[in-house]
């Protein structure tokens, strides 16, 4: 298998496809995991009570709408993704929940690789599933760190490579069952199978953790989650 190198048109036209059913996928894809996974990250995040907070590749927003849950309700919460429809489908959401707890969040189109913010503005970044889609994972964290102030904190909830008695389960689930489920639900299997493969290629944990590093972070610390198959990395700015 060819190493991938994200297309960010072809990714932005494919999030844009799916953007309709992509939540209904993910939870049947995950099992309902994913809630976890995110339950994970907003305690992470809720240790350092950061008052501004960038959710980038926000997507339709899950991660923004838990944060805005699990943090203090003065937080400014910004979600940012360079898919208008995925964010549309966040604001979407967020007018039909009607909570007076998402009024701290704030959905804006933005670019990973080009962040639209100034230097040093965020107390804290997370980034969940959406950093191995960025065309230069290294320009992509450096942007993260620049507009951390000194000191903030940066997540990473993504894919990682599981442990290796679970890899022959993982890896044919997500090679011949995920795309098959993903394709009736979304009726873009071709999404899906583009997935998978960025997901199969993706750094481990240690590998992944060199890379923050090499960004300007420090403290980097990486924790596995569901036999390894997702890792929330933390560093500092």
């Amino acid at each position: 298998m060819s190493l991938i190198t994200p297309d960010p048109a072809a990714v932005n036209s494919m999030f844009a496809r799916i953007a309709g059913r992509y939540d209904l996928a993910n939870r049947l894809l995950s099992g309902g995991i994913d809630r976890w996974w995110r339950w994970r990250l907003v305690q992470s995040v809720r240790r350092h009570q950061p008052n501004v907070v960038l959710d980038l590749a926000t997507g339709s927003g899950d991660v923004a709408f838990a944060l805005a849950r699990g943090l203090a309700p003065n937080t400014q919460i910004t979600g940012m993704d360079f898919c208008q429809p995925m964010l549309d489908e966040a604001v979407i959401k967020k007018e039909r929940a009607n909570d007076p707890r998402y009024t701290s969040i704030a959905f804006k189109p933005g670019d990973g690789l080009n962040l639209p913010l100034t230097d040093a503005c965020i107390d804290a970044v997370t980034i969940s599933f959406g950093l191995r889609n960025m065309a230069d994972r290294h320009r992509a964290l450096s942007e993260m760190r620049r507009v951390l102030r000194p000191g903030g904190h940066l997540w990473v909830l993504e894919f990682s490579q599981p442990y290796r008695w679970f890899r022959p389960f993982y890896f044919f689930y997500i090679r011949r069952v995920l795309p098959f489920i993903a394709g009736a639900v979304t009726g873009d299997r071709a999404a899906y199978v583009y997935l998978n493969e960025t997901i199969a290629q993706f750094p481990g944990r240690p590998a992944l953790a060199e890379e923050i590093q090499a960004a300007g972070f420090t403290r980097v610390s990486a924790t596995a989650l569901t036999f390894g198959i997702v890792a929330l990395h933390e560093a500092q700015a």
